[in-house]
């Protein structure tokens, strides 16, 4: 079997993390156990591009369980987890291509080798795959049937790709359903943001200023946790409906022009470039942090900050200190990448429950029914969302009621009044 990690010898550390993240992923065992029974994906080869951590080693395992021939690369040259890729090759037999801290060249390389296992089905989480096939590998487009994709800015992508009359194949946006970015993003990103913050700089929240820019699922999450550590909490906006709601919700809202001179922690979760750039780094306070939880990189304008610099250094595992011309320190976590999984684990296994939920079962949704399906983005179907939620619950033991016939009756009718 072809692979590239870094160390096997890892293999037994990540085979353990992988269990434990297990018992908190009940409802991706229900499906496991479905799978098992039914093969839907059997004789498919499946390509995948995500985070290589403890919970997509069990999303694996279920694509496995469900007949599938899964390849596996990393989404972000920063989030793997090399005793959790070394697992997956050693114990699951999964071909994977992914190195904590690779560089930009292997993690294209990386893509490349999963693309030469000639999949029939992608899951990304970003689109870099799905770009890589529609850019330089056009040849294999003929092999795919159909993908799912896991992230925000993904579906940003696809959707583009949709537009301009490019996509060659169906895609679900598995991040539209409300099982994934209810809970993954406002939950999952919330807290493993956080975590990742303190993890890298060991800081007290508590009295200190934190800019969030961006209010959608993931900036909430960032912005209540950061808020209940006791944080004062700076909201910035594009969107006016999202700056109101943040209002609302009792954040500060203004420019980033105006955050810049107030925030000791910056975080940005937008999906978009430059979020940060030179004009903000000019009027920041001595010693700012700058971070990332969006995506890609690009929402910190990394190359202005270097430029602006005379001196760089590495002065903890995740944190980079910039010393600008007139003296003050700007510090960077994670190199701009992902912090919540560059400097932390990642989200939680409990919310990675649903959204790997829905990953195993768009897939078998678009192993049935690709042939019927146009080259667009879709979203998921509600009876997948429904049923994760359901199966979530009686996971955790809660118990909701259901509708009698008379309320059946009268929500569906128009003729009753007051």
């Amino acid at each position: 079997m072809n692979y590239d990690i870094k160390d096997i010898t890892l293999a037994d550390e990540g085979k353990e993390t992988i269990e434990w993240a297990d018992r908190e992923m009940p409802v991706l065992r229900l499906i496991r156990e479905r799978f098992e029974r039914e093969q839907p994906l059997k004789g498919l080869t499946l390509g995948a591009c995500l985070h290589v951590t403890t919970e997509t080693a069990n999303l694996v395992r279920t694509l496995q369980a469900g007949g599938a021939n899964v390849a596996l690369c990393a989404s972000n040259p920063l989030s793997t987890q090399d005793a959790v890729a070394a697992a997956l090759v050693k114990y699951y037999d999964v071909p994977v291509f992914a190195i904590c801290g690779e560089d930009n060249v292997t993690y294209y390389k990386h893509i490349n080798a999963v693309l030469d296992m000639q999949p029939n089905l992608t899951m990304d989480d970003g689109a870099d795959l799905v770009s890589v096939l529609h850019k330089e590998r056009t040849d294999l487009l003929q092999n795919i049937i159909g993908g799912t994709e896991e992230t925000t800015t993904g579906v940003i992508r696809l959707r583009a790709m949709e537009q301009h009359g490019v996509l060659k194949y169906p895609i679900i946006a598995v991040n539209d359903a409300d099982t994934k970015h209810l809970f993954d993003n406002r939950y999952g990103t919330g807290q493993s943001t956080i975590d990742a913050v303190i993890r890298a700089t060991n800081l007290l929240l508590a009295g200190r200023t934190l800019v969030v820019a961006g209010y959608g699922m993931c900036g909430r999450g960032v912005a209540a946790r950061a808020r209940g550590m006791g944080a004062h909490v700076i909201v910035t906006e594009v969107d006016p409906l999202k700056a109101l709601e943040a209002v609302m919700d009792g954040f500060s809202v203004m420019p980033m022009s105006e955050a810049a001179k107030r925030g000791n922690i910056f975080i940005t979760v937008t999906g978009d470039i430059s979020i940060l750039r030179e004009e903000h780094f000019a009027v920041m306070k001595d010693g700012a942090i700058v971070c990332n939880s969006g995506h890609f990189n690009v929402e910190i304008d990394i190359p202005a900050l270097e430029s602006m610099s005379i001196r760089k250094r590495r002065i903890r595992g995740h944190v980079d200190e910039y010393t600008l011309q007139d003296g003050r320190k700007i510090y960077l976590l994670a190199e701009g990448r992902l912090v919540n999984l560059a400097a932390a684990e990642g989200h939680p296994a409990a919310v990675m429950d649903m959204s790997f939920a829905n990953q195993a079962l768009c897939s078998e949704y678009m192993a049935k029914n690709a042939a019927t399906l146009e080259r667009r983005v879709y979203p998921v179907p509600k009876e997948i969302d429904r049923e994760i939620a359901r199966l979530k619950l009686a996971s955790l033991g809660v118990q909701i009621d259901t509708l009698t016939p008379e309320q059946e009756k009268y929500l569906a009718s128009w003729e009753e009044g007051t």
